[in-house]
């Protein structure tokens, strides 16, 4: 049986959706704080289990009889992320799975500019450890990122950021999709896969541009100095914690930590990934 962790997520959701697609339900289990959010994935057939990062009795349960766990990483920053990642890294171990799987990230690295990607290389540490095979996603960045820092240029007509660089922002759906074509083809990929990115690395000033384009307004880019946009999130309430990370975004992507575009990802899912302005539309119009 594979497990998928997180399956209510929005990245999760959507790897059991696809995974349904090539796979019996009775093959599939999922590993979910609230299993009344995942009831939708019960009435198919899938397995429905309670499974926190922080409880070792309840991974334990939700993991039995896995043959591949597929670990969807949290969004905690720093130790308390990778401690939950290598909890259920332990717990996968335990339970006898023959394969565990990350959704780790393009730019992981000990040395990352930017705090998630230096948790996402500790974890694949901690992976190469284990003594279990294991393959490591290294997902593009989430193109639903670009536009959640688009928003402010969405409704007021202006993107104030930090100077950045060229990023890979990927759609959901097509990491799912290649998610789910691996797990499907078990072993296709030991270790860290090659980036699975869409097929373009775009700045935020490509990125305004083409919102411009697909809304029909003009809509403008400003660059705001690190400190200004440490004040600013600062006096939106965000911890500084969470500041700094997201500050790590346009740092990282200034000394091109994001720059890479791959074929994989295309080859995975036999089509071309969604682009920016695709996945703009679908936010703009629901489609």
């Amino acid at each position: 049986m594979i497990i998928v962790t997180g399956a209510t997520g929005k990245l999760g959701r959507r790897i059991v959706e696809r995974l349904l697609t090539r796979l019996p339900a009775e093959q599939v289990g999922v590993s979910v704080r609230d299993p009344k959010k995942a009831s939708a994935f019960a009435d198919q057939g899938v397995r429905v289990r309670s499974g926190s990062f922080t409880d070792t009795a309840g991974l334990a349960h939700a993991f039995e009889g896995a043959t591949q766990v597929l670990i969807v990483s949290v969004d905690k920053f720093g130790e308390e992320g990778v401690a939950q990642h290598r909890a259920a890294i332990d717990a996968a171990v335990k339970a006898g799975t023959r394969r565990i799987l990350y959704t780790s990230h393009m730019g992981a690295s000990a040395d990352s500019r930017f705090q998630a990607c230096r948790d996402h290389a500790a974890t694949e540490q901690a992976l190469r450890t284990c003594g279990v095979p294991y393959t490591a996603l290294r997902n593009g960045f989430y193109a639903s990122n670009a536009v959640q820092f688009l928003l402010p240029a969405l409704e007021f007509g202006q993107a104030s950021l930090p100077a950045d660089g060229p990023v890979s922002w990927t759609a959901h759906a097509d990491l799912a999709d290649a998610a789910a074509a691996i797990l499907a083809d078990e072993g296709k990929f030991d270790g860290p896969t090659p980036p699975l990115t869409a097929a373009q690395a775009l700045t935020f000033d490509d990125i305004t541009a083409i919102a411009s384009e697909v809304s029909g307004r003009t809509l403008t880019r400003a660059t705001l100095s690190d400190d200004r946009f440490r004040e600013q999130m600062a006096g939106h309430g965000l911890p500084a914690e969470q500041v700094e990370g997201l500050l790590g975004v346009f740092t990282a992507a200034r000394a091109g930590e994001f720059a890479a575009v791959d074929p994989t990802l295309a080859a995975l899912i036999g089509r071309e990934p969604a682009t920016v302005g695709a996945v703009l539309r679908e936010h703009l119009t629901g489609k």
